[in-house]
């Protein structure tokens, strides 16, 4: 069984008997993992604390993989970001509890993919180290779609509707999954924008939740088995 040094992304844990942990990571090296941490709920003196594995904690870790679809162990962690404001501000654990059910639903792969990683990262980061975060999760979740393979295609953006099952503008009235008129204008808001341009974008509560319930829509006609996420009506009421 391989021994790997690398980065990892904590997706989620689940508890497993009274002790220990079923971890699941977004690796550098070799895409999605799942581990078996033992123990970790009860010892005080492990290696391994629980706090490691909150969601969306960043860790620089040494584990054994295998490639037998079992689960993996973990031998050393620690945590290689140490986030400022993440689990202390309600606002940022909500939206890391939503990101993380997200990413854990649709990133499935076991094989390296660095782009998504250093996004995911990179992202992270600014999420903690900024104050103006209400318009983030739209960002994140529409410049996610550029690296699984259907960013909408922003020729065209002048016609009359977008259609959320091609991913491209349309000048066809009263197509099925179109967006127009309200609906689209909104949607354009959020094209093209990165991070650092988030506080151009102007919404109030009702607009962000048009457009984020487009974005879920869009996800589930291009993702096979996407579902609406559990903890999205939890972040409405912390931005309500």
């Amino acid at each position: 069984m391989p021994i790997v040094n690398t980065k990892a992304i904590v997706f989620g844990a689940i508890k497993y008997g009274d002790t220990s942990l079923i971890v699941k990571c977004f690796t550098l090296e070799d895409g999605v993992k799942s581990y078996m941490v033992k123990g970790v709920l009860s010892s005080k003196k492990g290696k391994l604390k629980t706090a490691y594995f909150q969601p969306l904690t960043q860790l620089q870790m040494v584990a054994n993989h295998n490639h037998k679809n079992t689960l993996n162990s973990i031998k050393e962690a620690r945590v290689v970001h140490l986030y400022r404001s993440m689990h202390t501000s309600i606002v940022k654990q909500t939206i890391a509890m939503f990101l993380s059910e997200i990413l854990s639903s649709i990133i499935q792969e076991e094989e390296k993919n660095p782009g998504l990683y250093i996004y995911i990262e990179t992202a992270l980061l600014w999420l903690d180290s900024h104050d103006e975060i209400s318009n983030f999760h739209l960002v994140f979740l529409m410049n996610l779609s550029r690296f699984l393979g259907f960013y909408p295609d922003t020729a065209n953006m002048g016609k009359k509707g977008f259609n959320l099952a091609e991913g491209s503008f349309t000048d066809s009235e009263h197509e099925n999954l179109t967006l127009y008129n309200v609906e689209l204008i909104l949607f354009k808001r959020v094209l093209g924008i990165n991070f650092d341009a988030i506080n151009a974008i102007s919404l109030n509560k009702n607009e962000r939740q048009i457009i984020l319930k487009t974005i879920i829509k869009y996800f589930e006609l291009h993702l096979d088995g996407f579902r609406k996420p559990k903890s999205l009506d939890i972040l409405e009421t912390v931005f309500n």
